[in-house]
């Protein structure tokens, strides 16, 4: 029994069914015992990958999602992951290895303060001192991960803490009485004896306590009138549901669609609540919203702030009576006054609103009718575009070839800037926790860590990764990952050698393509090397065709990329945000 044994049977305790990694001397011992356990140790090729791998688990599952990664320079990896994670609302857990305890500040390897790295950017933040306490500091960092807000946390782990007691004696220098020839080594052994007898004081007592379920946080009574009066007198009303609506994984969902359905107001949903009501669900609004909330004269932001994604809530009108349902006091409050916020969860708020609601009226009929007529008109303007003659492939009649390809079980990780957004008007997810996107904080490279935690999670799922040939650099070495763990990944490129999504606004006001041109480069082959199946198409009359046979080889395990030459499209022209 070591330290890294005891790591594991808390993970295994909390549920973790994957640990992600990227391997290091300071984080054997977990390695090594989660294994013993029988949790899949998945190692990746960045350790950022790693992070957004357990990031994905976390969101689908609902069970925080663990990485370990070693310590300096495997820990400073991790930070725009974990930074993504925090503002994401994602509960993962970062276990970073260390120096030994008696070797800090004396110039050992990798040696640097993590501590002060991390501590900004994570609901918690501790480093651990004694083998007894791995276990109780670890279960007080699922517990923080999950309650209120959920986000990440980081416990760092010293490698002394790690090992057997015999290992660490002989890799500290310790030496026995006999061995000791002179006064001063006698001190200095004196000193390291004591050393390991606080390091190892009770560590064959510790043992991980039963998982506890996180508590969740409800709404006073009277918040719940308040809005339920709102929304009945309400002939215009809106509800806006967000990623934050999901922290639950999919033990909540049926719940949370029973809710927005019978409430029977319009729905518009964002982040990984798309796809909550599958694909053609009657309720469900897609296009011009921006002109919906201006429209509307109730407004629900279930788990939405009003951020950069709202224009700062200027998007809503003035007069608008605003419901924020929020974890968050601050997020619930941000830029724009509600006219009744409910801090707590939004499952359990919506569900709460729900049997205040009247599921038999109809009068909302107009107001729906008039919000379906401009669907269907920006349904029509994005055909006829897609239909265009252009050279190679044009953007949007890649993305409805997907959208027809997309199997019922299928799941989606947006990672780009224009070829995914352009995506994101076509592309509709089939179900519940079948869109995965970085978040508030943009980040690329989620791409590949993403579909990871996603095949993990759902291994009988199509995952379809959807990248712009920018944020493909992030990750294609992740292709290796997938071969060697089996994961029949489905990777669209869309390759149109450009940081498009810049380079349109830049040429646009600067006059200046600078830094914003790629090469059409052969992403197939490149994912051939790493010993997957590459296709390449750019003639649109064989997207059906190449699809399908993507699809026939992720059905057989194999991972496939598939390279697809797009043509410039100025579909997206001005949508560059602040």
């Amino acid at each position: 029994m070591h330290g890294g044994d005891l790591i594991a049977q808390v993970l295994e305790r909390q549920g973790v069914k994957f640990l992600f990694t990227l391997c290091g001397g300071h984080i054997s011992p977990i390695l090594t015992g989660a294994k013993a356990l029988g949790i899949r140790v998945v190692d990746v090729r960045h350790e950022a990958t790693a992070v957004f791998a357990a990031d994905a688990v976390a969101r689908i599952s609902g069970v925080p999602g663990v990485a370990a990664v070693t310590a300096g320079p495997g820990v400073t990896n991790t930070i725009t992951a974990i930074k993504n994670a925090q503002l994401a609302q994602s509960p993962v857990v970062l276990l970073g290895g260390a120096t030994a305890t008696i070797l800090r500040g004396r110039g050992a390897l990798q040696d640097i303060d993590q501590m002060a790295l991390f501590a900004p950017h994570v609901k918690l933040c501790e480093s651990v001192g004694r083998v007894k306490d791995l276990v109780t500091t670890l279960e007080r960092a699922f517990d923080v991960a999950q309650s209120g807000v959920p986000g990440p946390v980081f416990v760092e782990c010293p490698v002394d803490l790690l090992y057997d007691e015999a290992t660490v004696r002989e890799m500290i220098g310790a030496k026995a009485a006999s061995d000791v020839k002179s006064l001063p080594d006698m001190a200095v052994q004196l000193y390291l004896r004591a050393h390991m007898a606080r390091v190892f004081a009770g560590s064959k007592r510790a043992r991980p306590s039963p998982r506890r379920a996180p508590e969740i946080p409800t709404a006073f009574p009277h918040a719940i009138t308040r809005a339920a009066k709102l929304l009945l007198g309400a002939e215009r009303p809106l509800v806006l549901v967000g990623s934050q609506a999901t922290v639950r994984g999919s033990e909540s969902m049926r719940r949370l669609r029973e809710a927005v359905e019978r409430i029977g107001a319009p729905v518009y949903l964002s982040g990984m609540a798309r796809g909550l009501l599958g694909a053609k669900h009657p309720l469900l609004y897609r296009h011009k919203r921006t002109q919906a909330l201006r429209d509307a004269d109730v407004v629900v932001l279930a788990g939405v702030p009003c951020d950069f994604r709202l224009n700062y809530g200027l998007q809503i009108g003035r007069k608008t009576k605003i419901i924020a349902i929020n974890r968050s006091d601050e997020d619930a409050r941000k830029n724009r006054r509600p006219t009744q916020a409910i801090i707590a969860d939004v499952c359990e708020t919506l569900q709460s609103l729900a049997r205040e609601m009247d599921a038999g009226r109809d009068r909302l009929s107009p107001w729906k009718d008039r919000l379906r007529t401009r669907d269907a008109e920006r349904e029509d303007e994005i055909a006829q575009q897609a239909a265009t003659d252009v050279p190679l492939v044009h953007p949007l009649r890649v993305c409805q070839g997907i959208d027809a390809a997309l199997a019922d079980d299928s799941v989606l990780v947006a990672d780009g800037g224009d070829f995914v957004a352009t995506a994101s008007y076509v592309t509709a997810p089939r179900g519940p926790l079948s869109w995965l996107d970085p978040g508030v904080f943009g980040t690329l490279g989620v791409g590949a860590g993403f579909s990871i935690g996603a095949k993990l999670v759902r291994p009988d799922a199509e995952v379809w990764l959807l990248w712009g040939d920018g944020s493909a650099g992030y990750g294609i070495a992740e292709f290796d990952t997938f071969v060697r763990h089996g994961l029949g990944v489905i990777a669209i490129v869309g390759n149109d050698a450009s940081w498009a999504q810049i380079a349109r606004d830049q040429v646009h006001l600067l006059g200046d393509e600078v830094g914003t041109v790629l090469r059409r480069t052969d992403y197939d082959r490149v994912a051939e090397g790493l010993g997957a199946a590459g296709l390449r198409l750019d003639d649109p009359s064989k997207i059906g065709e190449v699809l399908a046979q993507a699809k026939a080889l992720a059905a057989k395990g194999t991972a496939v990329l598939v390279n697809v030459h797009l043509s410039a499209s100025e579909f997206r022209k001005g949508s560059i945000s602040m």
